[in-house]
């Protein structure tokens, strides 16, 4: 893939949603599944869908844990994934540009 070819595991609607909803995180910060289902209005089942998606092309990392007794599940954009946004967008980018 070169750079001004859009990622397709990003280009997903749903997938760039996640993405940029993670992305606009400091790097090392997390969302609880919860709370990111909540952000992008999205099932349980689509959200985690999406997530084996961008988790099988190491974009995010998916951290279950437990609080408590209380199951807890944790996302976070990798390196990997914020590099991928980054590139995404330039090339997206790149594209309306040459569109005028």
């Amino acid at each position: 893939m070169t750079d001004a070819e859009l990622d397709p595991v990003i280009h997903a609607q749903s997938r760039l949603r996640v993405v940029a909803t993670l992305a606009a995180l400091a790097p090392g910060d997390r969302l609880s599944f919860p709370r990111l289902q909540q952000l992008l209005d999205m099932t349980a089942g689509n959200l985690s869908t999406h997530l084996r998606k961008l988790e099988e092309a190491s974009y995010v990392t998916v951290e279950k844990t437990f609080e408590g007794r209380t199951p807890a599940t944790y996302v976070e954009l990798s390196a990997t994934g914020r590099a991928a946004f980054e590139r995404y967008t330039r090339a997206l980018t790149d594209l309306l540009g040459g569109a005028r």
